[in-house]
């Protein structure tokens, strides 16, 4: 995806910590990518910052909420094995989740860089996850700590860093969203294999925005989208 040089715009981002109501400031450059033309203005950040255990913000008609998982709670992709050559809970106490290697039964997959990931684009068939935990009490920890929220505009990847923000077009319907990847998947699974061929694993929310909940899969173009921090 090429990228058109940067706006000379600054834009005020606010972060919530629920503990002390702090507000902090972070400038951003916004820049224009190829989405039609589209600049993608947040308002917030993107970005958990040490201590915060909320975050809040927008990017353009789309809200995200953010919050930080206690770490006894279940890993929601229970295969992960390792993250980093670490136990998953560690690596993700240490940070050390990004774009680290992982292990998920006995293969290992290499995230790519941020870098590789700014040009990132794809199509292929979409799933989306997380039925079991709109039955269940408690809650879920996604592959980079935070707590999932089945009704959120979440996503599964198994090669980008974590987060990334992407925007998502049903290619059925031309409906589109953007939604933050916080986890790792679709895998293969013993029951269908062909299921690790799916390019990505949306919420259950994003997939009923989409259109595509009851059909279970549909044919999908993901598209990153770049923000850069001054």
């Amino acid at each position: 995806m090429r990228v058109l040089p940067f706006f000379n715009l600054f834009l005020i981002y606010w972060f919530l910590v629920l503990e002390g109501c702090a507000v902090v400031r972070v400038p951003y450059k916004i820049i224009r990518g190829t989405l039609k033309g589209s600049v993608w203005v947040v308002k917030g950040t993107y970005e958990f910052t040490t201590g915060t255990t909320k975050l809040l913000y927008k990017i353009g008609e789309f809200t995200f909420e953010v919050v930080s998982a206690p770490l006894d709670w279940p890993l929601l992709s229970k295969d992960i094995e390792t993250i980093d050559g670490l136990p998953v809970k560690e690596a993700i106490r240490l940070g050390r989740v990004k774009n680290s290697p992982y292990r998920v039964n006995g293969k290992t997959y290499y995230p790519m860089s941020v870098a590789k990931a700014e040009n990132y684009g794809e199509t292929g068939i979409a799933s989306w996850y997380g039925y079991e935990t709109l039955q269940q009490k408690g809650g879920d920890m996604t592959a980079n700590g935070e707590a999932f929220n089945p009704d959120g505009l979440t996503a599964a990847h198994k090669y980008l860093p974590l987060p990334t923000h992407v925007k998502v077009t049903n290619l059925e319907n031309h409906r589109s969203i953007i939604v933050r990847v916080n986890d790792r998947g679709p895998f293969p699974s013993e029951q269908n294999p062909k299921s690790g061929d799916r390019i990505i694993d949306l919420s259950a929310g994003t997939a009923r925005r989409l259109g595509f909940y009851g059909k279970g899969t549909t044919k999908v173009k993901v598209e990153v989208i770049q923000l850069k921090e001054e």
